[in-house]
Order: C-alpha cells, then structure tokens, then sequence
C-alpha cells in the first residue's frame, strides 16, 4: 500500500475544490484536462471523468483540482470524490503516464535571498520542493535527501533546512556569500531543472513519522497524553501568526512544551533561526510579547530549547 492521504481543500472559487495528498503526485509540472480524450496521458484524471459532473481536471505536484458543473453541490459528492481518489493512489493507480512524467528539462528558477542570519542564505524556487519541512545537520543525516547530500560536497555548507519551496543553507565563517551565494543557486537550479529527487519517498516516509513522533511526544508532555487548552492556543498562534513570519526568513518554529506552573512556554527554532544573533530580540520582542498580549496572564517568558 502507498499510504496517501487525501485532504480536501475549497478553494474562492465555488465550482472548483482541490485534493490534496501527503505525498508528490508529480514531479515539478502541471497538467489541466478538459475532456477525457485530452487525459489520455493521465488514467487518474481519465477516471475522473467518468464523474459526469467533473468539467475540468488539473493536476499539480500534490494534488488534484476539479471543476465541476452547476448539476451538484461539492458539499453532497466531494468526501465520494476525495476516497475515490485516496482508494486509486492507494492500489497503485498511475497518475500520469511514465513517458510523460519525465520531461528532459524541466523550467525551474531560483533566487537567493537573506535573511536576518547572516550564516544563512535562502534560496527560493518557483516549484513546491517538499511536502513537509526538513533539517540537516550533516552529510548522514541526508542521506536519503539527494539535494541536502550534495550540497554538503560543498565544505562551507554548514547546515541545511529544506521548507515548501525554498532551501535555507547556513554556512562556516570560511566563505563569505558574496563568494558562493551564486555558485549554490546555479548548482540548485540545475539539479531541480534535471528533474532529481529533492528528497527520497523514503526519507518523506521517516520525516512524516518523525513529525508524528514530535507531535505525540509533545502532547504527552501535557496532562498525559492529551494537550491543555492554552497549550493548543499557543500552537495556534504559532501556526497563524508566527510561522508564516520566520519562514520568510528562511526558518521555522515549533511548539515544544508549555509550562502552566511559571508560564513558560518552550520551541524548536529551525533553519535560518537557528543560531540567529537576532533569534533572542526575535523570542522576546516578537514571540513573547505576542503570547503576552494574546494570552494575558498565561504566558510569561519564551525560551528556545536550542538557541
């Protein structure tokens, strides 16, 4: 078995609802269908049409979209619609056809941005890189993420956080990035337009029972398996508020353990703030004082775990 999951996501417009899975469905390009004949490269998007609602079908690198006509509502057909396309992946249904799946020169284009870190230098493509979040703290680590492990050839690549779309890359002090900033985003390029594998189906396997893992160690930590109310709102805020901000940064955050009894609440600083001189003013005049303001007399001090 595959073990996709499927996620159901509206979207602004009403006749058409995205499907998304856990797991990349095709590499780097995008397919729209507009009838059956023209799906002829893809038995996935051909079974969709078999639905005599569905007018349009487009498919990315993790999910599928549909567009229906006015005949149904998605509310009564799109659970039908979402376990139909969970059982497909799940028995090993081709989405789109090998031949097609493998173009020779894919058009991905990457820039260099920095961020408060001066160590670190983010490198942002036009394609979704990964489904979940990754870090790597050495060659080991990366051995099942292709893109990590030759970047480390690399000697003054330090560390390595692969998000969404971007590759945040934290350096030693023995090269400067005015030196190698141009040399890493040509190297990265390449390797995306060549169409390899930023990280292994195993490795998406591990980091997703990692992430499962986290999740649960944390929760236990609170109140025997089960998280507090004010933890869950701490996450929540982290989630909306927070981690959109650091990401722009080349980083992330994640929620470690809340401590009701001195209000303190611990996190896990990844990427570009990790070992940020700025991460400390970040934690206390951002974090902390949003916690403060949001929850009142819940929450007093921030503190990294790691940083």
């Amino acid at each position: 078995m595959s073990n996709f999951n499927i996620n159901i996501q509206h979207t602004n417009k009403p006749a058409i609802i995205k499907f998304e899975a856990n797991k990349f469905l095709t590499r780097h390009e995008s397919y729209e269908f507009k009838n059956i004949d023209e799906a002829a490269a893809s038995p996935l998007a051909q079974q969709m049409f078999y639905l005599p609602f569905v007018k349009t079908v487009y498919i990315a690198q993790n999910f599928i979209a549909l567009e229906k006509y006015d005949i149904v509502d998605w509310p009564d057909v799109e659970e039908e619609v979402a376990q139909q396309i969970n059982d497909y992946l799940n028995s090993g249904g081709e989405v789109i056809r090998t031949k097609e799946q493998e173009p020779k020169n894919i058009p991905v284009t990457v820039y260099a941005e920095t961020t408060p870190n001066p160590a670190v230098m983010k490198f942002v493509a036009n394609k979704k890189l990964v489904i979940n979040a990754a870090e790597f703290k050495n060659i080991d680590e990366a051995k099942d993420a292709p893109l990590a492990q030759k970047l480390f050839h690399f000697p003054f690549v330090k560390e390595i956080f692969i998000d969404e779309n971007y590759v945040s890359i934290n350096k030693y002090d023995i090269a400067e990035w005015d030196n190698v900033a141009m040399e890493l985003r040509e190297f990265i390029t390449t390797f995306l337009q060549e169409g390899n594998e930023v990280i292994s189906a195993e490795a998406v396997k591990v980091a997703a029972k990692k992430q499962e893992e986290e999740q649960i160690a944390a929760e236990t930590k609170v109140d025997v398996g089960n998280l507090d109310s004010t933890s869950r709102e701490i996450i929540a805020i982290l989630e909306e508020y927070i981690k959109p901000a650091v990401a722009s940064d080349g980083g992330n955050i994640l929620f470690d353990s809340y401590d009701p009894n001195h209000k303190t609440v611990k996190v896990i600083l990844q990427g570009a703030c990790s070992g940020c001189p700025s991460s400390t003013m970040t934690l206390k005049n951002g974090i902390e004082t949003m916690l403060r303001d949001m929850l009142r007399d819940k929450v007093q001090t921030v503190e990294a775990i790691n940083g």
